[in-house]
């Protein structure tokens, strides 16, 4: 079973919208993509863990399950949600979309101190992609697009990316282990700053889009790879059990 790092709640404030975001965020953080993750959640543990009763941890897997986070299983519980392939690809692909268009338009509308901003943001930053702190950086990276998101000054673009953004978590944290991608994300990232600053809408558009399409291809070739090399090992496992169990 899934083992959720959670602390007890102060009830101060709204309860249950405190606590739906407490469990998104930890959720969020944990790595759902490791083949060998536990995904059930355990309501009890959940209420131990916060010390409160189980009525608001229901109602908060209720909006989860929403939100597509979790599934509620009928009789055998409550799991962490893993997107398929063919899923994230299509988020990746949206994604891409939306943040492409928000670059275009920040390129025109944000003013000179936003993108200051947004180039010491990524310069301090990439002292921590140097260091290899990968969970540090995932987190900066995803504040990253979301800051090009906002300076496009469309709030739909932002909140429709936000709805990818819950679910891009663990996929990002995982892809940017994966083949030195940190290094070619900061890099990325400032070519898109020199284009914003350069008020060039089309480059920074285009930076963007191949920015993110880059992990799409990556997403695809190398997880499908992974996919088919798990299947082959339990296929494998599965005719040796039955050698075994001729042989006896």
């Amino acid at each position: 079973m899934v083992d959720v790092d959670l602390k007890p709640v102060v009830i101060n404030f709204t309860l249950k919208d405190h606590i739906y975001e407490v469990l998104r965020d930890s959720i969020q953080g944990l790595d759902i993509y490791d083949s060998e993750q536990d995904l059930r959640l355990d309501e009890r543990k959940l209420a131990e863990q916060l010390g409160i009763s189980r009525t608001p941890i229901r109602e908060a897997l209720a909006r989860l399950a929403q939100d597509g986070l979790v599934e509620i299983l009928p009789r055998k519980g409550v799991f962490i949600h893993r997107k398929s392939l063919k899923e994230i690809l299509e988020m990746v692909v949206t994604w891409a979309a939306l943040e492409s268009m928000a670059a275009h338009m920040a390129a025109q509308l944000a003013s000179d101190a936003d993108l200051a901003a947004l180039r010491k943001f990524a310069m301090t930053h990439s002292e921590t992609a140097k260091k290899a702190e990968l969970g540090e950086y995932s987190d900066t990276n995803i504040k990253f697009h979301q800051s090009i998101l906002e300076l496009s000054g469309c709030e739909l673009l932002k909140t429709t990316a936000d709805g990818l953004f819950m679910h891009m978590n663990a996929v990002r944290r995982r892809a940017l282990g994966e083949n030195n991608r940190v290094s070619r994300s900061v890099a990325d990232h400032m070519e898109i700053i020199e284009a914003l600053e350069a008020r060039d809408s089309e480059l920074a558009s285009r930076l963007v889009r191949e920015h993110t399409m880059r992990l799409h291809d990556h997403i695809n070739e190398r997880w499908t790879r992974l996919e088919n090399l798990a299947t082959q090992k339990k296929l494998d496992q599965a005719n040796l059990n039955l050698s075994l169990k001729d042989g006896r």
